[in-house]
């Protein structure tokens, strides 16, 4: 039962993080902005893939991780 708790808490933590994340989108701008972000714009067709993005939160989340589990 305790590792159930201590999963429910870490979900808890994580959303808590997203929310908190998602209220401050104004001022984090560079999110989804980043020079490696592709962005391809034509007539009226937009593709956009955050690469540079998806990999800083990628490595921001994998430090996180080692760092719980130490």
């Amino acid at each position: 039962m305790g590792e159930i708790g201590r999963l429910l808490l870490f979900f808890g933590a994580a959303v808590a993080v997203v929310g908190l994340l998602l209220m401050a989108g104004s001022r984090l701008s560079f999110i989804g902005r980043l020079p490696g972000d592709i962005l391809i714009r034509k007539g009226n067709f937009t593709f956009y893939f955050p690469l540079a993005t998806s990999l800083l939160l990628s490595a921001l989340l994998t430090l996180l991780l080692w760092i719980l589990r130490k």
